[in-house]
């Protein structure tokens, strides 16, 4: 008899999900996993000083490796994206973080993508293929005050909504 088995790649994941939770509680804020993945992972509900929640929502693709690339200058992680995920990340309109996991090295570094996107100039989706890189600063460290960031976009986009 042959069971189902939990892979490596199972593993580092869930400890992708765990290191970027962390942070968040630290916040005192809460992460909510999503139950179907169609290109989100997880969903940060944030809450002011006084513990009521706020509108908005910061949504986090986690990608997991143990086998991170970087650019020669060692100043970025190099990773590819799926279209597919992308045309639906840049029509999103709270903000949605990629966090590529380095689970040998227990790091995570981070993208704003919509900020990352906008600011290349020529780019255009309809240009693209299947899959488009992306270089993730190095210095983007998933840590609390990474978390507090994401948390400031999401206000941006409220106060769009809401002045």
């Amino acid at each position: 008899m042959t069971r189902k088995r939990r892979t490596r790649q199972h593993v580092i994941e869930d400890l992708s999900y765990n290191h970027v939770e962390k942070f968040v509680l630290y916040c005192h804020w809460s992460a909510e996993p999503q139950r179907r993945d169609y290109g989100i992972d997880m969903t940060i509900h944030t809450y002011s000083d006084t513990g009521e929640i706020e509108n908005g929502w910061v949504f986090v693709q986690l990608k997991a490796t143990d086998h991170i690339a970087f650019s020669q200058s060692g100043t970025e992680v190099l990773f590819h994206l799926d279209r597919s995920d992308l045309e639906y990340w840049l029509y999103e309109p709270y903000p949605v973080i990629l966090v590529r996991y380095d689970a040998r090295g227990e790091v995570g570094y981070w993208l704003d993508v919509k900020s990352y996107f906008s600011a290349r100039s020529g780019f255009d989706l309809a240009k693209i293929g299947k899959t488009v890189s992306v270089r993730i600063p190095a210095k983007n460290v998933v840590n609390q005050s990474a978390i507090r960031e994401f948390g400031r976009l999401k206000d941006r986009v409220v106060r769009q909504f809401w002045g």
